[in-house]
């Protein structure tokens, strides 16, 4: 049991994280008028997955300790950052545990920066290159990338194991794209080598690709910051695009904008793609 102190503290700390988020940070629809600011306290007890009356006992400082995965649910559903998240284990009376793996919940920061692209295709993945968002531009571009489960969430794991994601793609650009995506997946692992999901999606590959298995013996490492692609639209054609990268101080989270050299085919082939909508390709493989 916390004393007074520590409860009040992170009584304290909770009702003010809460009244930072608004329903859209967490995925929710707006509802009706709030009389104050933020959440509402059965809002973030669904999220984290405890019951309303235990989440509102640690609000009003009577709750009992809570544990390490009651925190750790606490602070996805508060959406807090590795700092953030620290602070609560420590004003709970617990050790912070090590992050081991990446966080899927979008950052904030890089939403809002997906939000004001206009016209040009933007996502924000994970390190494992897995999708979490894409606006409807890169829809149109590259088909809708989130809707896969297990391993095939990576677009990594499925450029090696699935042929539609390579048929997007010119074959003289697979050689290149193929070493990217070793190099900087072992970056990934280089930076959390305990991130059970890096080292069973390395695993993975190893036992289903050879050739992934050979371009890892080679022990190149880098990260992707900025890289040219092209990609082979049905509807357009191949389009030529650059795209950079900018990570979250984790380096967990990435949003990846892909834009047209001006004066280029591809600047009117993507204001043919926002128009024409991703709905207008029935026959498009989703890569």
């Amino acid at each position: 049991m916390l004393g007074p102190v520590e409860s009040n503290d992170l009584a304290d700390f909770l009702r003010r994280r809460r009244a930072l988020l608004q329903p859209g940070d967490v995925g929710l629809p707006p509802g009706g008028r709030r009389r104050t600011p933020g959440l509402r306290r059965f809002e973030v007890s669904c999220l984290a997955g405890m019951s309303p009356d235990y989440y509102a006992r640690l609000e009003q400082g009577r709750g009992p300790q809570p544990s390490i995965a009651l925190l750790t649910a606490l602070a996805r559903a508060l959406r807090l950052t590795p700092d953030e998240r620290d602070h609560l284990f420590r004003l709970a009376g617990h050790h912070a545990p090590p992050c081991l793996g990446g966080d899927e919940h979008v950052s904030r920061g890089l939403l809002r920066l997906l939000d004001g692209v206009r016209g040009l295709p933007a996502l924000i993945a994970t390190d494992l290159n897995v999708v979490l968002v894409q606006n409807a531009v890169a829809d149109a571009l590259l088909g809708e990338q989130t809707r896969f489960r297990g391993l095939a969430r990576s677009c990594t794991y499925r450029w090696f194991t699935d042929p539609a994601m390579r048929a997007r793609h010119p074959a003289e650009d697979h050689e290149h794209e193929s070493r990217a995506q070793v190099d900087d997946l072992r970056a990934t692992l280089a930076l959390r080598p305990a991130d059970p999901m890096a080292k069973r999606l390395v695993r993975a590959l190893h036992a289903e690709s050879a050739e992934f298995a050979g371009l890892w013996e080679r022990h190149d490492v880098a990260v992707r910051r900025s890289d040219r692609k092209r990609v082979l639209h049905p509807a357009v054609g191949v389009v030529e695009l650059d795209f950079d990268v900018l990570a979250t101080a984790r380096r967990d989270q990435r949003l990846i904008v892909f834009s047209p050299v001006p004066g280029s085919a591809a600047v009117s082939q993507l204001e043919l793609l926002a128009v024409l909508g991703q709905e207008s390709f029935s026959s498009f493989p989703h890569v």
